[in-house]
């Protein structure tokens, strides 16, 4: 009994949710993909999925060795090419986290980029801006911006993005524009925080090189980078955020800058993995990729 074969198998009939299709694609008899699923439940002893005469559908032990069975198998790729020179044979899946600006305005526009150079790699992209679990959701890698305090996890730092104080024109238009932090007492802030119900952190800047947070008053609170532009866009408050997520607006003249002189300090960039003593080179060569991406993309403007 090939047990990989079995698991390749089992991993094909839940993706298409379908005996008869994952013959087809296998190249198999659907006698003998049917046996395949049922000599893996013998196997492992537990029922893996549901077969009706209308549909099939996954256990939720049947879903939780569906995630194993395709980093296992990944895996057994990476394995193969280990010794091969030429990365466009690297292959397998990689699952990767990023906030969702990172993944709209940067990301997705130059993915297509990899996919060329890299034509086996398939890739699940998570855009959430909520800390994911690498380990228990079978996450590759991460990108995140701010401090890291998971010491279970190697952070590889990309460099830092510098920051902007922005405001639409019809707020600026019904506030006025502040020129100075004591003038900021008038006015209201779009708060960010990861967890709802956490206290914000306020108006920060750094001055003498110390990093002051200053309480402001604010009518929104939000948890998502998307949801905070978009507070700042309708005129909601001040919001502090990376200019490169900015700059589009900024240039479009639908965000306005202000308050150069007082900047918050700029935000740590960096890639995060778990610790593993041979990390796939897929993730590798996709790690290497983004890091030169958001270098020339975000740093080197």
């Amino acid at each position: 009994m090939n047990k990989l074969e079995l698991m390749k198998t089992f991993v094909r009939v839940t993706e298409l949710r379908s005996f008869t299709q994952a013959a087809a694609s296998l190249g198999l008899p659907k006698a003998s993909v049917s046996e395949h699923v049922r000599d893996l439940e013998r196997l492992l002893g537990a029922r893996l999925l549901n077969r009706t005469t209308r549909k099939v559908s996954v256990t939720q032990d049947g879903l939780a060795l569906y995630e194993r069975c395709k980093d296992m198998l990944a895996d057994m790729d990476d394995m193969e090419n280990m010794f091969r020179l030429d990365g466009t044979v690297l292959g397998g899946r990689l699952r990767i986290d990023m906030p969702t600006v990172a993944a709209r305005q940067l990301v997705m526009p130059h993915l297509g980029q990899f996919l060329a150079a890299y034509p086996h790699i398939q890739i699940e992209v998570s855009s959430t801006d909520r800390r994911v679990d690498l380990v228990r959701e079978g996450f590759d890698c991460v990108l995140r911006a701010g401090d890291v305090q998971d010491p279970s996890l190697i952070a590889r730092y990309l460099g830092t993005v510098a920051m902007v104080n922005c405001a639409s024109p019809a707020y600026l238009a019904q506030y006025g524009t502040p020129h100075t932090v004591d003038e900021l007492a008038e006015h209201r802030l779009v708060h960010y925080v990861t967890t709802l119900g956490a206290r914000a952190s306020g108006f920060e800047y750094v001055l003498d090189g110390q990093l002051h947070q200053l309480p402001m008053a604010g009518s929104v609170t939000v948890n998502n980078t998307e949801a905070f532009q978009g507070a700042c866009l309708g005129g909601i408050g001040i919001a502090q955020m990376p200019l490169s997520g900015a700059r589009p607006h900024l240039a479009a003249g639908t965000l306005v800058a202000i308050l150069p002189q007082h900047l918050a300090p700029p935000m740590p960039i960096a890639l995060l993995y778990t610790h593993r003593r041979d990390l796939p080179q897929r993730t590798r060569v996709f790690m290497d990729w983004l890091s030169a991406l958001i270098e020339r993309e975000w740093m080197a403007k």
